[in-house]
């Protein structure tokens, strides 16, 4: 008969290697992980989220991969530019992992290997450009380190999602100079825009002053004309009046006593005439029939009969 210990014992072995089995049989994948089964040393196949079964002791979990977004820091390291001018240049990396298997075989670590590409790629991308053109053209430094690393990437199972770059820093030298270049642009931009300023007001002086000219050669030439018009209508009404006199006379001299009106005034002007003249100088000219003042008059009142009876 055993004895009850040895039986105790005994159930306690096996009750402890059937939970071992359980413990080495069930396996409880996360989401978003892939686990890599080896049977006996060689691949076998990749357990999914949840539930899964094994053989103890002879299948084992090689691996376990995560198959959510990495983001991954690329180390700081110093490139050189097309015009030899050296740059530091961090960034990082994100990536994910799509094939567990490659993951697990194509590379003894896919980490490091993603991290030596993208550092190699971004020196040979920055090494084509000018120092300009690094801070001018990040988007596409960016793409062209991705399609690199990606386009080998794939033999590792792992598929790179994008790249950015952090801080592009050059030698303090070279900062100084970018400084002084850019407060020398803005002066000149400021000298330029003073420029301009100076040529827009000297365009809308002259502008003013050719208006202005214009305007007083048009005021100038309305008030010539005004003048004109304004003298054409003196004259006009001059030779009106002058005329309506001469009518006013020839009919005076129709009317009694009119003729001898016409002698008296005729008589007073030309006394008028010769008292003007030698009020005027010293020397006098006299008509030598002065003294038949009555022919000179009778042969004025013959021009004025003459002028009526037309």
């Amino acid at each position: 008969m055993i004895p009850l210990n040895t039986t105790l014992l005994a159930a306690l072995i096996l009750v402890f290697l059937a939970c071992l089995f359980a413990y080495k049989a069930i396996k409880v994948v996360p989401q978003q992980t892939a686990w890599i089964v080896e049977r006996l040393g060689k691949f076998n196949r990749v357990l999914n989220p949840g539930l899964n079964f094994i053989i103890p002791f002879i299948d084992k979990v090689a691996y376990r991969h995560s198959l959510k977004e990495i983001p991954l820091d690329t180390p700081s390291q110093v490139c050189i530019t097309r015009d030899n001018t050296q740059l530091s240049v961090d960034g990082v990396l994100f990536f994910q992992v799509t094939d567990p298997m490659r993951a697990s075989y194509g590379t003894s670590n896919y980490v490091i290997a993603i991290t030596q590409l993208a550092q190699t790629t971004l020196r040979s991308v920055i090494g084509r450009m000018e120092l300009d053109k690094t801070f001018e053209e990040r988007d596409a430094i960016n793409s062209n380190v991705v399609a690199a690393i990606d386009e080998a990437a794939l033999n590792w199972g792992v598929k790179v999602l994008r790249y950015e770059i952090k801080d592009l820093t050059p030698p303090q030298v070279i900062l100084q100079a970018m400084q002084q270049q850019i407060t020398a642009e803005r002066e000149k931009r400021a000298l330029i825009a003073a420029s301009e300023g100076r040529k827009q007001e000297q365009i809308n002086l002259a502008t003013g002053e050719k208006e202005a000219a214009i305007a007083r050669s048009e005021g100038e030439k309305q008030a010539e004309i005004n003048k004109a018009q304004g003298q054409a209508a003196a004259t006009i009404a001059i030779a009106e009046a002058t005329a309506q006199a001469i009518s006013n006379i020839a009919k005076a001299t129709q009317d009694q006593g009119g003729m001898t009106a016409v002698n008296l005034q005729v008589a007073e002007k030309y006394v008028e005439a010769f008292s003007a003249l030698a009020k005027e100088g010293n020397t006098l000219i006299v008509p030598s029939n002065l003294s038949d003042l009555s022919s000179l008059i009778a042969s004025t009142m013959q021009i004025v009969k003459n002028t009526a009876k037309q």
